[in-house]
C-alpha cells in the first residue's frame, strides 16, 4: 500500500499571489521561493498588491512564453478558498497548457470550468491537499528511529522553516534525517507528504504515524508542524500531530513580538514556557520520555542587536538553545540534540 501522497510538479513554476495584504497569506509562495527558488520563474500579483515574494512579475502569457510549465496557487487563506475574482486568471493559465497546482482547501477539480479549460489544453489540474483513502486509526505503538516535531505557539511562526533549517544543520552534522511534510507547501517542496488538516479527525495521528515510519535507530524525522496547542481553530490538528509522531523531541516555534493569536485577536499568544509545559504534557500520552530541545524563533521584526539580546534572555529563561533558523541556522539545536541523545 502506498503510504505518503507524491506529486510531481513539472517546472518552472508561476506563483499567483492576487491581492492578498499580510504576507503570512502568502506563506506557501514564500515557502517555495525560500527552499525551491530555482524552480520560480516569477509571480502574478494584482495591481496595487503590496505583498512580494522578490521574483519578476508577469502575466500568464508572458510566463507561457518563457517556458512555464505550472501556476501555483501561493496562498493559504482562511477558510483555504480562492476569491472569485482569481478564476478568471486561473482558467486563462489552465487554457495555456499551464499545470494547475492548488493545495487549498477548495478543489480545482469542482470547478467546471476550469476542467472544460484543462481538457482542451492537456493541463494537470493537482489539488495537493487529497489525502489517501483507507488511512488507519493511530496505535500510539512505539516505532523504531527517532523524531523531532516543530511545535507552535501559534499559527504561521515558522515551524515548516525551522523543520527544513534543522534538517538541513542535522545533515551537515552527518546525521540521519527526512523532513517529513505535513502541509501544503511542504508537499510542494518535497514532492511527498500527508495534508494533515485535510484529514477526517479520527484518522489525524494514524496519518501521521504513515508519515514517519520505522526507521533506523539513528535516523531522525524533522515532522512539520500545524498550527498549535493554543490556537481555538487548529489545536486538534496540532493534538493529533503531536500524538501520532510521539516525538522523542519538540522545537518550539514562536514569533517575537507577536501579542494576539493571527486571526483572533482575542486570544493571547502563550508564553514560551507554558507552550512548553502543555506540549510535553499532552505528548507524554504516546511518548513518555519526550522532552523539548530547542526554540526557533522568527526575529524579523527585530534589528540585528535586539535579535541577539531577545534569543539570550529567552535561553537564560528555559536553558535551551533559542535560534532564528534563518539568521542563525539550527547548530546549536543540533549539538544539544546530540548531547541529549548520544
Amino acid at each position: 500500500m502506498a503510504i505518503l501522497t507524491t506529486v510531481e510538479f513539472t517546472a518552472p513554476y508561476l506563483i499567483l499571489i492576487g491581492d492578498v495584504v499580510e504576507e503570512s497569506s502568502a506563506k506557501t509562495g514564500f515557502g517555495i521561493v525560500q527552499w525551491r527558488p530555482d524552480l520560480v520563474a516569477g509571480q502574478i500579483r494584482f495591481p496595487d498588491s503590496p505583498v512580494d515574494l522578490g521574483v519578476p512579475d508577469m502575466s500568464v502569457k508572458e510566463a507561457a512564453a518563457i517556458g512555464v510549465r505550472s501556476l501555483i496557487i501561493g496562498v493559504a487563506p482562511t477558510g483555504g478558498i480562492i476569491p472569485e475574482h482569481w478564476w478568471v486568471v486561473v482558467e486563462e493559465a489552465a487554457r495555456t497548457g499551464l499545470d494547475i497546482v492548488c493545495g487549498l482547501h477548495q478543489k480545482l477539480m469542482d470547478n467546471p470550468n476550469l476542467v472544460t479549460a484543462a481538457m482542451d489544453s492537456g493541463a494537470r489540474l493537482i489539488d495537493v491537499r487529497d489525502p489517501p483513502t483507507n488511512l488507519p486509526v493511530g496505535t500510539g505503538k512505539k516505532r523504531s528511529g527517532k523524531r523531532v516535531l516543530m511545535v507552535g505557539t501559534d499559527c504561521a511562526v515558522g515551524k515548516k522553516y525551522s523543520a527544513l533549517a534543522l534538517e538541513q544543520a542535522m545533515r551537515d552534522a552527518g546525521l540521519k534525517c527526512t523532513f517529513r511534510a505535513t502541509g501544503q507547501t511542504g508537499i510542494m517542496i518535497t514532492g511527498s507528504g500527508i495534508s494533515i488538516d485535510a484529514v477526517v479527525a479520527d484518522f489525524l495521528s494514524g496519518a501521521v504515524e504513515l508519515i514517519s515510519p520505522n526507521n533506523e535507530d539513528d535516523h531522525w524525522d524533522v515532522i512539520e508542524g500545524q498550527g498549535s496547542l493554543f490556537h481555538p481553530g487548529y489545536a486538534g490538528v496540532s493534538l493529533g500531530l503531536l500524538h501520532g509522531s510521539q516525538p522523542d523531541a519538540i522545537v518550539v516555534c514562536h514569533e517575537a513580538n507577536r501579542p494576539n493569536i493571527f486571526g483572533w485577536p482575542e486570544f493571547t499568544v502563550p508564553s514560551i514556557v507554558d507552550c512548553i509545559e502543555r506540549n510535553l504534557l499532552e505528548g507524554s500520552l504516546t511518548n513518555p520520555a519526550i522532552l523539548c530541545v530547542g526554540i526557533c524563533v522568527n526575529t524579523s521584526a527585530l534589528s540585528a542587536t535586539e535579535r541577539r539580546v531577545y534569543l539570550d534572555v529567552l535561553s537564560k529563561e528555559t536553558g535551551l538553545p533559542c535560534v532564528d533558523p534563518i539568521a542563525d541556522g539550527c547548530d546549536a539545536i543540533v549539538d544539544h540534540i546530540q548531547n541529549r541523545f548520544s
